[in-house]
């Protein structure tokens, strides 16, 4: 249950609301090649200008030195593609908090929507500064966030501004924080997570969570050699961390006390090189050669990672099992996303990330229960962790 207030727990009629969504979009050549994000707002946003107040967004794009404007970064891209879905101009405010951004909103009607420029132009912004906070939060009357993917950061435009305004949920926020928190404190078994990429030190406090939580844990991705050298196994020039050995030995006891299935690969897909056109052999998991080095699990290894998935009512995906940008390793996150989308009887959910562009590569994303669009986010959420752009949110009565 989300014990946040949402936007459908105060009244927004002629209101000034400002609204931090998360528009951190690809853009190439001043167009936005991929509008995932802005769709993934739509709701909110069509939600507050049919019940008439002024809707003010903002965002941050890329990195910018936040010394000021930098052309590549604005958000002038992500209006344009805004207006056209909604049907209105949608100014993009050459300004975060100053004079032109006030004059912009004092200007506004009801139902209208303008974009601040990008938050992160201000310095500021990332140190969660009070002023900028302060300042921000004169512009309206109420505060919404919904931008997930940034929740897990403590910035003055997904944190600091609740201080000095009501502030509440939108949806999309509410949505992922319930469907995550739900997936945590009460899943339906058997309980099956699925984490793959390229470092056990990235996903240490992930695994040591979900060990607590899970009946099945597969393992796959670079930081699966860590696992397969800490059962004594050669790992040839794999990508292996020699300094979390002992931790992931740790893990493998952890799975072993708390009855959880933990399952390593038994097969690799070993080549010469890091490289698409690398040669490329099949391998059983302990007779990699010392020359090669491991960029996907094998076929055997997807049959039996993909029994587990058929099994399972709940399974959580984070993290590709292979180099799946390269075709020629792209196999075994394929397998998976397919054994995914297949369990028809299960929730699945995506945890955001690589994982994400995995599913979409396959064309597989309307086949999965719920698909996160934070990964830094959601990864700190399935740790256990308190992110700070929802705790700053009032709580319900």
């Amino acid at each position: 249950m989300f014990s946040k207030k949402t936007i459908e727990d105060v009244d927004v009629a002629g209101k000034k609301v400002l609204v931090r969504v998360d528009f951190n979009v690809p853009i190439a050549d001043g167009t936005v090649t991929d509008d995932t994000r802005i769709q993934a707002a739509l709701p909110t946003i069509r939600y507050l200008v049919q019940e008439g107040a002024k809707v003010i967004l903002m965002s941050h794009l890329g990195r910018p030195a936040g010394t000021g404007f930098e052309e590549k970064y604005s958000l002038v891209p992500v209006g344009r593609v805004l207006g056209r879905i909604l049907g209105q101009d949608v100014k993009v405010i050459p300004d975060l908090a100053g004079e032109a951004a006030h004059a912009a909103v004092e200007a506004m009607q009801p139902g209208q929507v303008i974009i601040l420029e990008n938050t992160r132009f201000d310095k500021r912004e990332k140190k969660n500064d009070e002023a900028l906070s302060r300042d921000l939060a004169s512009l309206g009357d109420l505060y919404v966030n919904d931008a997930f993917g940034t929740a897990h950061r403590a910035h003055a435009s997904t944190a600091g501004i609740a201080s000095f305004l009501p502030a509440v949920s939108g949806y999309l926020l509410a949505r992922e924080v319930e469907t995550l928190g739900d997936m945590l404190a009460s899943p339906q078994r058997p309980f099956v997570a699925i984490l793959g990429g390229s470092k056990v030190s990235d996903k240490i406090a992930v695994i040591d969570h979900l060990l607590d939580i899970v009946d099945v844990l597969i393992i796959g991705g670079g930081m699966c050699f860590t696992f397969l050298a800490a059962q004594g196994l050669e790992t040839g020039k794999s990508l292996m961390e020699a300094d979390w050995i002992e931790r992931a030995k740790e893990m493998m006891d952890k799975a072993k006390k708390n009855g959880v299935q933990l399952l390593l690969p038994i097969d690799v897909v070993a080549a010469d090189r890091f490289a698409p056109d690398a040669d490329s052999i099949i391998c059983a998991a302990d007779e990699i050669p010392a020359d090669r080095m491991g960029l996907d699990i094998g076929p055997s290894t997807c049959l039996l990672y993909g029994q587990a998935i058929a099994k399972a009512k709940t399974i959580f995906w984070n993290g590709p099992m292979g180099v799946f940008e390269m075709e020629a390793f792209e196999n075994g996150t394929k397998q998976v996303a397919l054994a995914v989308a297949r369990n028809k009887g299960a929730q699945s959910i995506i945890g955001g990330g690589d994982s994400v562009a995995a599913i979409k590569k396959f064309d597989l994303a309307d086949q999965v229960t719920f698909v996160s669009t934070g990964g830094g986010a959601s990864m700190e959420l399935v740790e256990g962790k308190v992110l700070p752009g929802v705790a700053a949110l009032d709580d319900k009565e």
